[in-house]
């Protein structure tokens, strides 16, 4: 009997998923566990196996789609069954017996599929009944003849869904990855030779131009999660100067050691989670009836990437050397950048650093990452003059701010907080104790 297959929640805040890339075509036996198709989350790109033994008859979701969760992604059943009744219920397009024979869906999932045609070939457009078989219809990448490698191109799947939408034939793409995989940010890069002409012509002194770019998943996550706390989460600042002349050299002292290679950011998270077992009200949650205090410490880091920024989890932090979360954040920030995070990676922090210092930036405010209730903004370290034993002195100050929700923290209960922190930062062998 076919079984439909759904588009999966792969994430906690996942509402729709793009179709990266399909292992399988509409034909094509396939096995419980078997790659079927690689998704595009607002976390990550996933692979997605099979449950079902059979053979794929339908496929509901062209690849570079988005559709939302629960919608009818494939169809698996055992070959030449009539699935007629399962898209009629499941709201899917096509003629039956066209989609059997075309290597892509000949529509997408979902309702008023009346006005779709059905498929006449693969690589055709079905846009228009009229049998005139201009050569653009059947030819849309004619620069794929001029592929110099003459064999398979190795390409990341958002990538290729990104050289797709471009129009650019990834065959005259240097890839920059392992083993010369193309990866998203070649696409972005790659200029064509005939560009200049195009750009150029007879005066191109003023010219007006722009790009429109799809939205990704990650993308659309950020904006509505941080609209809707900033706009939900009254938010306060308090922000502090702390003397780094300590720090700085307890940290050259670790970093002589060999094999050790301590950063002030991971100095940061572990006085930010001792501090937070000193102050178990700034380590919390607003749930709407309750308010969650937190006994465990999982500090939330972000990590800037192409697409918008990812909050891989350091958990227990309180409990671990400075090395161990170093080691960690480093793994994080590597597997955010190739998109290799899983949903366990990034769930359920409980108070969140972000930390820009290393652009350059002296201060800054950040939104509330919920569920937390905090979020520390951490900026750059900069020789200032200070006040020392009644003299002026050229000091190592590092500012940093607290945005706060004042449903769980208030003004006061906040400054404690900071104030045990920057007892931590300011005197790093008490991390150490």
């Amino acid at each position: 009997m076919a079984e439909i297959v759904y588009m999966p929640k792969l994430s906690d805040t996942m509402t729709e998923g793009v179709v990266a890339e399909w292992h399988k075509k509409v034909g094509d036996p396939v096995k419980s566990g078997e790659l079927l198709a690689e998704i595009e989350t607002d976390k990550a790109t996933m692979e997605f196996e099979s449950f079902y033994d059979g053979v794929l008859l339908h496929i509901g979701v062209e690849k570079g789609k988005a559709v939302p969760v629960n919608a009818l992604l494939a169809i698996i059943g055992q070959q030449g069954e009539d699935i007629s009744g399962l898209l009629k219920d499941g709201g899917s397009a096509p003629q039956p017996e066209a989609a059997a024979k075309a290597d892509l869906p000949a529509g997408e999932a979902g309702p008023a599929q009346e006005e779709n045609k059905p498929a006449v070939a693969p690589e055709k457009e079905a846009s228009t009944p009229a049998p005139a078989p201009a050569p653009a219809a059947t030819t849309p990448k004619p620069a794929a003849q001029a592929n110099p490698t003459n064999g398979r191109i190795l390409a990341s799947p958002l990538a290729k869904k990104l050289a797709e939408e471009k129009g650019v034939d990834l065959s005259f793409i240097s890839g920059t990855g392992e083993g010369g995989r193309i990866t998203k940010r070649d696409v972005d890069h790659y200029v064509p030779y005939d560009a200049p002409q195009r750009v150029t012509g007879s005066s191109a002194t003023h010219v007006e131009s722009y790009k429109d770019e799809t939205v990704s998943q990650m993308r659309k996550t950020i904006a509505r999660r941080l609209a809707e706390s900033k706009f939900t989460a009254p938010h306060f600042y308090l922000t502090i100067s702390l003397d780094m002349d300590n720090a700085i050299a307890a940290r050259k002292a670790m970093n002589s050691q060999e094999g050790v290679k301590i950063s002030f950011n991971d100095m940061v998270i572990k006085a930010v989670s001792m501090a937070l077992k000193k102050h178990p009200n700034v380590n919390s949650s607003w749930l709407g009836d309750v308010i969650r205090r937190n006994n465990h410490v999982h500090i939330g880091v972000a990590v800037a990437v192409d697409e918008g920024l990812l909050v891989p989890v350091v958990r227990f932090a309180d409990t671990k050397g400075l090395s161990q979360i170093g080691a960690e954040v480093r793994e994080y920030a590597q597997k955010a950048k190739d998109k290799k995070l899983q949903p366990a990676d990034w769930e359920g922090n409980t108070f969140t650093v972000s930390n820009l210092g290393m652009f350059g930036i002296e201060q800054f405010t950040a939104i509330v990452n919920p569920p937390d209730s905090c979020i520390m903004a951490v900026g750059g370290i900069n020789e200032e003059p200070v006040v020392k034993n009644g003299q002026i002195v050229v000091g190592n100050v590092m500012k940093v701010t607290l945005s706060c929700d004042h449903r769980v923290v208030d003004g006061a209960t906040g400054a404690a907080f900071l104030q045990t922190f920057k007892h931590f930062m300011e005197n790093p062998v008490a991390m150490l104790v």
